[in-house]
């Protein structure tokens, strides 16, 4: 039984796209696992440079590796990133946004302030900065990429969290004398999933964007897991002589960011009580 806003999301083509991307996106990670077409670390001298065939549907790099095989066996970084970083984006950001919405006074208003202040900076300069303490590492990507967009999602929720807390379902829950966290659990995170949910789908995203970026910057997965950024970064010497190695990772990547943005888009136009009732008046 598919649920009533999953039949809103696929109606919509932007919806479709999503989906049927982010599924074989997910499907080539769980694939690689088990198979590639050929070892994606695996260099041979006498197979540099090849173009497109039947023995390499994308050709080969530098160093003769399969770029067909790197590419599938890169999909698993992305999804490990985009599903981590939006866990740890989802835990930032409600904590942050119920503090800063359902909080004591002198405890919200500077933690508001603060939140708007965290925003200024952008996630890759958060990453790099944590990669210069902690050292380059995938757990630097998620941790960089989830706080960084957690602070995104707590500015959203924020505002989210205060207006279903002023609602009077909400008032008499508290006043039968229910708890402010079961209130919160009850009552207040059910009424923001769909805003919530979204923004989510935004951040894994900016998690498949921000790590190819520092991927490619060196700041982000190391030499011994495949990146998109990376063979991107390996092959950027050579976009001028061989052009058409840099448009398979190139491809993946944008095709997978504009999937997830245009899902979010998609969700959020059937989950938004408030755009279908525009979209009613317009009819």
């Amino acid at each position: 039984m598919i649920p009533g806003w999953a039949r809103e999301v696929l109606r919509r083509p932007a919806g479709v796209f999503g989906a049927v991307v982010i599924a074989l996106l997910v499907a080539a990670a769980i694939v690689s696992v088990f198979w590639t077409p050929r070892d994606p670390f695996a260099a041979d001298p006498f197979q540099r440079w090849l173009g497109p065939s039947a023995a390499h549907p994308f050709g080969t790099d530098g160093v003769g590796r399969d770029i067909l095989s790197y590419v599938l066996a890169a999909t698993r970084t992305t999804v490990l990133v985009a599903a981590l970083s939006s866990v740890v984006a989802a835990l930032v950001g409600l904590v942050l946004a119920a503090i800063a919405a359902l909080g004591p006074r002198w405890v919200r208003e500077p933690l508001a302030v603060l939140i708007d202040v965290l925003i200024a900076f952008p996630v890759l300069l958060i990453a790099i900065m944590l990669s210069a303490v902690l050292g380059s590492s995938l757990g630097t990507v998620i941790a960089a990429v989830g706080i960084g967009f957690g602070v995104n999602i707590a500015r959203v929720s924020r505002g989210e969290i205060r207006r279903v807390a002023r609602a009077g379902y909400v008032l008499a829950a508290r006043a039968s004398g229910l708890g402010p966290v079961r209130t919160l659990l009850d009552h207040v995170l059910p009424n923001i999933a769909p805003v919530f949910i979204v923004q989510l789908s935004l951040s894994a995203g900016v998690a498949v964007l921000s790590e190819a970026g520092l991927s490619f910057l060196g700041y982000g997965a190391p030499p011994s897991r495949p990146s998109w950024g990376r063979l991107l970064s390996d092959l950027q010497d050579y976009v001028t002589v061989h052009p058409l190695t840099v448009v398979w990772p190139g491809l993946a990547i944008t095709l997978s960011v504009l999937a997830f943005n245009l899902f979010g888009d998609a969700l959020r136009e059937a989950t938004d009580p408030r755009l279908r009732s525009r979209r009613r008046i317009a009819r």
